[in-house]
Order: structure tokens, then sequence, then C-alpha cells
């Protein structure tokens, strides 16, 4: 049986899966209260022409929209992978509880790669997070991505 964070991911995975065929990186976010998806999002920043189209974002943005509020407390973030510095401020910022990631990302990755702002005593808001979950599945999907980038250039 799956985990309830096994279930969340799948749909984050689904959006990630929408980015790849729009020849975006394949990274999608859901956000979820009350046990119900409120928004999800992946990544269009080059759709956008726009640098901070991360899935993380757009997500945060459209949840905002629908609660009618910056604050998103009480909210949970599932994501492909792991927040860059800019998503991670977003987070804190929108104050969501939980972030839940599948892939490290060990090149800019802001909670536990590169950076921990999540469990950082500075900020104002500590944002709990699970990792590795459906790790697999959502390295697999940036991997084949840059593979077909590389083939392409060829």
């Amino acid at each position: 049986m799956k985990s309830q964070d096994e279930k969340y991911m799948n749909i984050a995975i689904n959006e990630a899966k929408k980015a790849f065929d729009k020849e975006e990186v394949p990274i999608g976010a859901i956000i979820v209260r009350d046990g119900k998806v409120i928004s999800r999002a992946h990544n269009l920043r080059e759709s956008k022409k726009n640098a901070i189209a991360h899935a993380e974002i757009l997500a945060i943005e459209k949840a905002c929209k629908k609660l009618d509020s910056w604050r998103l407390s009480g909210c949970e973030m599932y994501v492909t992978c792991e927040p860059c510095p800019m998503c991670a401020g977003a987070i804190l910022n929108s104050r969501i509880k939980r972030v839940v990631f599948g892939a490290r990302d060990e090149k800019s990755g802001a909670v536990v790669s590169k950076l921990r702002m999540f469990d950082n005593e500075l900020c104002n808001h500590q944002v709990q997070f699970q990792e590795a979950v459906n790790e697999d599945e959502c390295e697999q999907l940036i991997k084949d991505f840059f593979k077909g980038l590389r083939s392409k250039s060829k």
C-alpha cells in the first residue's frame, strides 16, 4: 500500500512529466491542505521566458490566490526535486508547514545538499521536510531529460 507521501508525490511527478513534454526541466510541485490538493504546477522557465517560473513558485502563487492569503500555514508541498535557494526562501516566506521532495539537487539544493535553509535557526520560520520519496522515479525523469538534451545538441 502506498503511503500518503507517495500518493501525493505521484501527482507531483505527473506535473513534472508535463514539463518534460514541454521541453522544460521536469520538476513538478503540488500544495496540499487538509488532505486536498489546492494547487499544482510545473517548471515553465523556458515557456514563460522567466527565471522565477519554477514549479514551487508557480504552485505557491496559485495556492495564495486560491486561499486569498500569502500565508500558507498548515499546507504541505510535494516537489519532485529538492528546492533551490529561491524556492526555499519562497516556501519559508509563505509559511508552508512541510515539504516532501524526491530527488536531491547536489548542485543547488537548499534543504540538505548545499544549504540547510529549512532548519536554520536564524530564519523566522522552520519547515519540516522529508526527502527521498519516490526518489528513483524523480531522478530518472531529470536524467532522461538532460540525456535527451545532450543527444539533440550533438
